[in-house]
């Protein structure tokens, strides 16, 4: 994609959301890094209704841990993959707290060797707690990235590194946000409502979802 296209494409998105937010509620870094490791292949919505009732009662390090896997579970188990992630999770605190007071690292190597992190949950919390201009590269960017033409790729590490060339810097900060909520309520995966899009006219998805 051209850069005059690429601009459009970004100014388009960000007049319609001049401040995006994560969907997932969280206070503090640590809230929002609990949370990313529970939302892998789960929905937002389905975190935010453990955590409301998680974060009351336990939402440090210290006080997860002492829940223990049996006392987080109950908590989650209506989350998929929770029994692997309430592992993930208590291990993560321990670590947290062996190795950085109970704080959440702003390093990617040391977030990255925390259980259940990644580089796309390492991504989401530079970015969002700590205001690093990264690019979490999720399904949804993914398909939006590819399907525009904006930074097409074969994996998601490749999309996240041509991103990160075509993006100008204005744009870099909230680009994760954008492009994940353009693609979880407008570039949907099987039907695109390329009628209420407001980047149609730069987008190279070919044909267009006509309105119902």
């Amino acid at each position: 994609m051209k850069r005059e296209k690429v601009v459009a494409l970004y100014s388009a998105l960000r007049d319609a959301n001049p401040e995006p937010r994560s969907e997932l509620e969280y206070r503090t870094p640590f809230e929002l890094l609990i949370a990313v490791i529970l939302s892998a292949q789960a929905t937002d919505k389905s975190v935010n209704i453990a955590t409301r009732k998680l974060y009351p009662q336990a939402n440090t390090a210290t006080t997860i841990l002492e829940l223990g896997v049996e006392g987080l579970t109950p908590f989650i188990r209506h989350i998929g993959l929770y029994n692997a992630k309430a592992k993930n999770v208590i291990e993560t605190c321990r670590l947290l707290l062996a190795h950085h007071d109970g704080e959440v690292p702003r390093d990617r190597a040391a977030l990255e060797a925390l259980p259940g992190v990644g580089r796309k949950t390492a991504n989401v919390v530079l970015n969002v707690a700590f205001g690093e201009p990264t690019l979490a590269v999720d399904t949804h960017v993914f398909r939006v990235a590819n399907r525009t033409g904006l930074a097409p790729g074969a994996t998601p590490h490749a999309v996240e590194q041509k991103l990160l060339k075509v993006t100008p810097p204005e744009f870099l900060l909230h680009a994760h946000h954008w492009l994940i909520l353009h693609g979880r309520h407008v570039c949907l995966a099987r039907k695109p409502r390329c009628y209420t899009c407001v980047i149609a006219p730069v987008c190279g998805y070919r044909p267009k979802t006509p309105a119902p």
